[in-house]
């Protein structure tokens, strides 16, 4: 089992906390180890670690926190991934899934333009080749502003960022793309491609085409029935 989207989750935890300090030593304790344990893999000292904890040394950063997190997985599956498994159920349990409309995983990579066709979408900024896709993820834009901690906004791209991230009851699209731009700056992710549902391209913000040309994502509109699309995609192997 992967679990990249609970990696993702911590590293997201600790980026975006008041005090990354105190959140870096919160998910060591959760995970059980000492100051030593981790700093010996991350070939650092305990002190270092101990200066993050307590705020003595300014917050590292995105690469820093990377490697944290992995340590820390890399730990537990060695011990059988009993943490691991405990998150997974937790995490199931909290409010992302009350904005998911539908999500998966391919069970082999699909192409962008197959994607595309299967919803009918109109291309606003295009990809600069046709990659491939391993899974996506539709969200109603309005739940997940109003219902869902900015912090559970990384699991939009579950195990893999890979993916299509599809956007419905958006007005004029500027919100996700900034939301996203937001995550891609400090976690080093983004989706494949960002498909707003239930406008026309000249709906769209100014401000998001330029974001999705700015971030290199490719950004796509469409205004096939919810239930439609959903049945298309389910359709895609």
């Amino acid at each position: 089992m992967s679990y990249q989207h609970i990696g993702v989750y911590i590293a997201g935890d600790i980026i975006m906390s008041d005090n990354p300090g105190e959140a870096i030593k919160k998910w060591r304790l959760i995970f059980g180890l000492t100051q030593t344990a981790v700093a010996s893999r991350l070939n650092t000292s305990p002190s270092v670690i101990s200066d993050y904890e307590s705020g003595r040394r300014k917050f590292p950063g995105s690469r820093f926190v990377k490697k944290f997190v992995q340590a820390l997985i890399d730990s537990d599956l060695e011990r059988g991934g009993l943490v691991l498994s405990l998150l997974e159920r937790q995490l199931l349990r909290e409010k992302f899934w009350v904005a998911v409309l539908d999500m998966r995983e391919f069970s082999e990579p699909v192409p962008i333009s197959t994607f595309l066709q299967a919803i009918e979408a109109e291309v606003l900024v295009r990809p600069a080749q046709d990659s491939d896709i391993h899974g996506y993820t539709v969200v109603d834009s309005v739940k997940l502003a109003l219902e869902v901690p900015p912090v559970e906004y990384v699991r939009l791209y579950g195990s893999t960022s890979q993916r299509a991230a599809v956007f419905t009851k958006v007005s004029t699209g500027r919100s996700p793309m900034i939301a996203i731009k937001s995550m891609s700056s400090v976690l080093s992710i983004r989706p494949s491609i960002v498909v707003l549902h239930g406008i026309k391209p000249e709906a769209v913000d100014p401000l998001a085409v330029e974001i999705a040309k700015r971030s290199y994502i490719p950004l796509a509109v469409t205004t096939m029935p919810i239930e439609k699309l959903i049945e298309n995609l389910r359709q895609l192997k």
